[in-house]
């Protein structure tokens, strides 16, 4: 709208005669003094306009479209914005009493009162222009004193209207407080400069300053003009590109009485969130505050925007609880050597701008200047003398303990001196205009001190240097402030640190901690979902913002080291998380060894079991003349014997720590003792059934003991030839196995080739077979050749344990894999022995009678 107003305000002067502005030229009114709008001047040589509200236009605190307009109401009268144009003063009287600043020049200063309404900020600019206190537009009244600069205004909505009109003619414009991003578009505002950072570094510092202090779930409030509406959009967008939420935005509604305010309360009452980001002026904020009190909504955590984090007008004790603990931006601040003293020199009948100094005396010492015969006059307040003395008054008018408004309005002054200097030494022919010309120092034109305050680079009193970018933007530097309470209860702000865009280390923030008021660090800033512990990681919740997540845990093998992890890390393969999965650890080595128990029972049952066929073997060679030895072939039963005890050792490779010569060989040397314990088992059943045949002459040469050797020597031949051949191809070898048990490190023997290990297996059970079958039938045969029986339960037990050894390996993991290995080899080696041996070696030891050729010859012919 600001925009729109210029515009026709141009329209409307661009429209007029010439013949109007000659008349109005000679119109004596051009000299006289017009009191329409409140202004001052203070003369010079080269003059500089400044325009800002010392009042607050009430009727621009409501907005009606059943009414007319409403008169300007220019009530409320703005101490701070007072000690700022005495400031001003201060720096135009520092420059022209210093002989070494614009010698032989003195600044002026033209002074407009804008009340804070948008059109008086338009009339007073037009008024600036043609130097007297009516506006000529595209006349200069005020002969012999170009016009230098104009400032303001204190809004960016009024400076984009103001900057619309100076641009036109390239005057210069500098604003102490104007802060919008819209300001910074060199081709709408070429003539446009100001001492404040623009709203962008503000929005990016203010969510960078909220993650500073981790706080992820945050309300963001704002004005609805172009100020609030942009900066707060920049936060958040700030805010979710780091991956914080925002639970609510709402909107300070310029065009309402009551601002908004019960709706924003309701919201914010039923919010989660304890920060705040507001982003609008004091005054706007001043309703949803009251309603805040009136509601008694229960306390948040405020971060302020630079347009209310170092205001006064919250400073009484109703607003106390509740805006106590806010951090904010502010302005750079300084301090001014001598400012305080000219302050307090302020005069009614002396001073610069005489009215308004006097609405000064009547709000500072609470008397008045209207006489009492008048109706209006209050007659409860005593008359003002004017000899009231200032130095025994503290308060925001003579408070120079903080320089914000004033230091930068002391900075836009001293800007304009330098840019003057640098034009007043330009020497002839050595100039930037055309021909190498300088600028006419008695009639200067604006687009001329362009060029050199584009290029003004000094220090300032607080060691902030100040220049301007291509856009007219200064280095963005902050003051960080905290609101703490005083002692007798009201809140003041306290410098705590500053953000520097230009900082040359990666960390723009410096804030001291320990200054913080406790009730910040202390106070429980709630998140949308609780922090993830470690061992979890945050999860997105379907539905809801980013930082509303589910913690969920670690995935097996994985951990997460640090609280609201986004991921979790894999730990290295010879590592597994601990139950808390924090961090990981060194996984478990597993194997089957002598110290376990499992290991040391089998070991024990091995070597107790290789005694056992020793024994027997003993016990036959001490009776091997007797009938019962040498009927069931002592030899191929001493070799069995042999083989056997070779079987209960085979355990002892398959124990302990797998290496790459103890892999090699245990397998092999299981089959192979096996391969010649079955094949004297099968020798053993054919030689009974050819015992039995003997009686068939063609039929003696099987009967040979040689022929018996030869089948035990072939078979287990192919069982070596089969074992060299898998030995050959793919040999098994020692490996870590990662993968059976989570958490585990399995170290076992890897067979090579699995259709090697299981043909050499299934070549075992082929000759158990065999032997099952044969001895099968040949069990009813005479009794003295029964060991076709005991042959045929042995193998039924061999056959029994290695058929169930299939699927108990396939489903064992680890060590029980070797274990039930080794469990087969002895449980298949003592039904062999049961089987084939106990009862022979009954009859030896407890019937030694039956052990007899009478008996078992006897017991034949009883047979048939």
């Amino acid at each position: 709208m600001a925009v729109i107003r210029s515009a026709v305000w141009v329209l409307v002067f661009s429209c007029l005669t010439p013949a109007f502005f000659t008349e109005k030229l000679n119109d004596p009114k051009c000299r006289q003094y017009s009191s329409d709008l409140g202004g001052s001047t203070l003369p010079g040589d080269t003059m500089m306009g400044l325009i800002f509200p010392l009042h607050l236009d009430k009727s621009y605190q409501q907005v009606s479209f059943t009414e007319k307009p409403p008169m300007t109401c220019c009530t409320m009268f703005q101490l701070e914005n007072y000690q700022m144009l005495q400031t001003t003063v201060f720096a135009l009287e520092e420059i022209n009493n210093d002989p070494y600043i614009l010698p032989n020049m003195t600044l002026g200063l033209q002074v407009y009162d804008s009340c804070d309404a948008p059109h008086l900020n338009l009339q007073g600019t037009l008024q600036v222009l043609t130097g007297l206190d009516s506006a000529i537009p595209n006349y200069r009244c005020l002969l012999g004193s170009p016009l230098t600069v104009v400032l303001g205004s204190a809004h960016s909505t009024h400076s984009i209207a103001m900057a619309h009109i100076l641009g036109l003619s390239r005057h210069p414009q500098i604003s102490q407080f104007s802060t919008s991003p819209l300001l910074s578009d060199r081709t709408k505002f070429p003539s446009f400069f100001r001492i404040v950072p623009s709203d962008t570094f503000q929005s990016h510092g203010l969510a960078r300053l909220v993650l500073y202090f981790g706080w992820s779930w945050v309300g963001l409030l704002a004005a609805d003009n172009e100020y609030g509406q942009y900066g707060i959009q920049l936060v958040k967008q700030e805010l979710m590109k780091a991956g914080a939420c925002v639970e609510y935005i709402e909107n300070i509604m310029m065009s309402r009485p009551d601002r908004n305010a019960p709706h924003i309360m309701n919201v914010i009452r039923r919010s989660t969130s304890t920060v705040v980001v507001v982003f609008c002026n004091d005054v706007d904020l001043m309703p949803v505050l009251n309603e805040w009190l009136k509601q008694n909504v229960s306390r948040k955590i405020f971060i302020a925007s630079d347009a209310w984090s170092t205001t006064n007008i919250f400073s009484t004790n109703a607003f106390s609880d509740l805006l106590y603990g806010t951090i904010g931006f502010a302005f750079s601040s300084g301090k001014l050597p001598g400012l305080k003293e000219f302050l307090n020199k302020v005069q009614p009948s002396e001073s610069f701008g005489g009215e308004w100094t006097k609405t000064l005396w009547e709000n500072i010492f609470n008397c008045t200047y209207v006489a009492f015969s008048q109706p209006q006059s209050d007659h409860t307040l005593k008359p003002c003398t004017g000899t009231e003395n200032l130095h025994n008054i503290q308060n925001s008018y003579n408070d120079v303990s903080s320089l914000r408004p004033s230091f930068n309005a002391y900075t836009a002054v001293h800007v304009v001196a330098n840019a003057l200097e640098d034009l007043i030494r330009c020497h002839h022919g050595s100039g930037r205009f055309s021909m190498s010309s300088c600028a006419d120092k008695q009639d200067l034109m604006p687009w001329q001190l362009l060029y050199y305050l584009k290029r003004v680079k000094f220090r300032l009193n607080n060691g902030r240097e100040l220049y301007f970018d291509e856009n007219g933007d200064p280095p963005a530097v902050y003051d960080i402030v905290n609101w703490q309470l005083t002692a007798e209860g009201t809140l003041r702000q306290v410098k705590i640190g500053s953000y520097d865009t230009m900082s040359s280390s990666r960390e723009m923030f410096t804030i001291n901690k320990s200054s913080i008021l406790s009730a910040i660090e202390d106070h429980q800033v709630l998140k949308c979902s609780e922090s993830c512990a470690r061992g979890f990681r945050k999860a997105a919740s379907r539905g809801r913002p980013i930082c509303c997540y589910e913690c969920v845990p670690c995935a097996p093998g994985e951990i997460s080291n640090e609280t609201d992890s986004v991921t979790c890390f894999m730990c290295p393969w010879d590592e597994w998380p601990n139950p808390e999965k924090s961090e990981c650890l060194p996984k478990t080595i597993e194997f089957l060894s002598y110290e376990d128990p499992l290991g040391a029972t089998l070991t024990a049952i091995s070597l107790w079991s290789f005694l056992v066929p020793i024994a027997i073997m003993k016990l036959f060679m001490e009776h091997r003349n007797t009938p019962l030895v040498k009927a069931n072939n002592y030899y191929i039963s001493c070799l069995l014997l042999i083989s056997l005890s070779l079987c209960f050792l085979c355990p002892l490779m398959f124990i302990g720590y797998p290496k790459p010569e103890t892999c090699l060989l245990r397998q092999v040397a299981f089959g192979m003792t096996f391969a010649l314990c079955i094949s004297c088992v099968l020798v053993k059943t054919i030689a009974v059934v050819f015992a039995f045949m003997a009686t068939k002459p063609h039929l003696w040469k099987w009967s040979n003991p040689m022929v018996s050797y030869v089948v035990i020597l072939c078979c287990s031949f192919l069982q070596l030839t089969l074992c060299l051949f898998w030995l050959s191809l793919t040999p098994p070898f020692p490996q870590k196995n990662i993968f059976s048990k989570p958490g585990i490190i399995i170290v076992e023997c890897n067979e090579g080739s699995p259709i090697t290990f299981w043909t050499m297996l299934g070549y075992l059970f082929l000759l158990a077979t065999i032997s099952f079958i044969v001895a099968f039938l040949a069990r009813r045969l005479p009794d003295r050749f029964n060991e076709a029986q005991y042959i045929t339960f042995s193998m039924l037990a061999f056959l029994s344990v290695w058929i169930s050894y299939i699927p108990a390996s396939l489903s064992a993991q680890g060590r029980y894999t070797v274990a039930m290995e080794i469990f087969a080899i002895l449980a298949s080696s003592w039904a062999l022995i049961i089987c084939m041996f106990f009862p022979k070696c009954f009859l030896i030891l407890f019937r030694p009678k039956m052990n007899s050729r009478k008996y078992l010859v006897r017991s034949s012919i009883l047979k048939k």
